[in-house]
């Protein structure tokens, strides 16, 4: 089979979420200016450099309540800064809580009774007991072709392990478990991890 995107794929659903996969999700948490909080998942996630540490989500599509993109968008643009969780298998149902279509000033941390805690380097809270957290300050917001379409980029300024996650100086995925998205209505829970060398190592 192919198709062009912009002639349609005949299918019964979109299959290019589900070609790009598995995806990490960015359980991002924000507060906006007047100091209501929200916690949304978003799939288009990633790291995108080390030094210094940096970070991007994709957000797409609009609301009614908000004049451009989504409550997490809004937050950013109005206060700087954003904490990204790190979504574990235990914590599934309560990511998915967090992923409807809520108004605006509903805290999603109340909502799902997902415990919260203050970050440190920003005026933000985090996931309580999730396995690592990353503080971040907005860089910059990127518009994407496409109606409602925002990526977003942040700089690290703060990482919180669990230490339950941290097995002789390394930070332990097996021992957490991280859910990653992939098409329709899927995920996946990584188990089995194994190492390679790149040549010349």
């Amino acid at each position: 089979m192919f198709y062009r995107p912009e002639d349609g794929h005949g299918l019964p659903h979109n299959p290019f979420n589900a070609i790009i996969t598995p995806r990490p999700i960015g359980w991002i948490s924000t507060r906006g200016a007047d100091g209501s909080e929200n916690l949304a998942p978003y799939s288009f996630f990633n790291g995108v450099a080390y030094t210094p540490p940096q970070v991007m989500f994709a957000t797409t599509g609009a609301k009614p309540d908000r004049p451009r993109g989504k409550d997490s968008l809004a937050n950013i643009e109005e206060t700087g800064v954003f904490c990204v969780n790190v979504v574990e298998e235990a914590a599934r149902d309560a990511m998915n809580a967090t992923s409807g279509p809520y108004e605006k000033d509903t805290d999603e941390f109340d909502l799902a009774g997902i415990p919260r805690v203050a970050c440190d380097t920003i005026a933000c809270s985090r996931v309580a007991d999730a396995p690592a957290n990353l503080e971040c300050k907005l860089t910059q917001v990127v518009r994407l072709e496409g109606a409602a379409n925002f990526v977003v980029f942040g700089e690290v300024t703060g990482v919180h392990l669990r230490d339950d996650c941290l097995v002789e100086g390394i930070f332990d995925v097996t021992r957490y478990r991280p859910l990653a998205r992939m098409g329709y209505r899927d995920y996946a829970v990584i188990r089995d991890v194994f190492s390679l060398k790149r040549p010349g190592e």
